[in-house]
């Protein structure tokens, strides 16, 4: 396992965040406070942001063991967890994903978050699988699929949790395009190069405009969704 779940370096003006832990990318409270540490890092220094995963994962969403663990640790995690990717989906910088892998539930969540997406051609797993596995959607994955899925695909990839593959994610919005695994992370970075190039203030303006009111929402219902939430999985596991 890598002692830090993340790696960030600055290459020409763009932060280039890692993530890898070793393992899966999961969501952990160190992963997220790590990736929070990197946004913050990269608005002070950087004119774009590339966020990345390992080859042949990229992030595979909360960590099962916290979220299984019972529901108050389910809802502290969700909880930390909505601040970051609000965090992401609202930075000023341009934020490109290069999906070099699986990327299920909140690492779907993760894709939402950033600008553009460009995932690995493959047979990799993409989407929101939360009703399958027994956990309910949160209002933060459903505003933020909302606001960044077809309207076709809205409700089979939340209430029907269906998963994707690369070239499906990408008709449904999960993903902007895709390219060889090897030419991912290179794609990534000519689009931060490209989005860098636009006004930073105009860009950071009109992506405010764009997405405070849906982050504005989902901050204002979070608290009692999440006791709802919490809830639904007592009653699960007492059944």
């Amino acid at each position: 396992m890598s002692s830090q779940p993340l790696r960030y370096e600055l290459r020409d003006h763009t932060a280039v965040v890692t993530m890898d832990d070793g393992k899966a990318n999961a969501l952990s409270y160190a992963m997220l406070d790590a990736l929070s540490e990197a946004i913050s890092r990269a608005e002070g220094e950087a004119k774009a942001l590339v966020l990345a995963g390992r080859p042949g994962k990229f992030c595979a969403g909360f960590d099962l063991k916290v979220m299984m663990s019972g529901p108050d640790g389910a809802k502290g995690l969700l909880q930390r967890g909505g601040e970051v990717l609000m965090q992401l989906y609202g930075s000023k910088l341009p934020t490109v994903a290069a999906c070099t892998g699986h990327a299920l539930a909140g690492g779907a969540l993760v894709l939402l978050c950033c600008d553009t997406r460009i995932g690995s051609e493959g047979s990799f797993k993409l989407g929101l699988n939360e009703v399958q596995i027994g956990l309910p959607v949160p209002v933060l994955a459903y505003e933020l699929a909302r606001d960044r899925l077809s309207k076709q695909g809205f409700y089979t990839a939340t209430l029907q949790a269906t998963i994707y593959d690369p070239k499906s994610a990408a008709g449904v919005g999960f993903l902007d395009r895709t390219a060889p695994g090897e030419e991912v992370l290179a794609a990534a970075l000519a689009e931060a190069k490209r989005l860098a190039g636009l006004s930073a203030g105009a860009y950071a303006f009109t992506k405010s405009c764009l997405r405070q009111p849906i982050i504005d929402r989902v901050h204002a219902h979070s608290e009692a969704n999440l006791v709802a939430i919490t809830k639904v999985m007592a009653a699960a596991m007492a059944g």
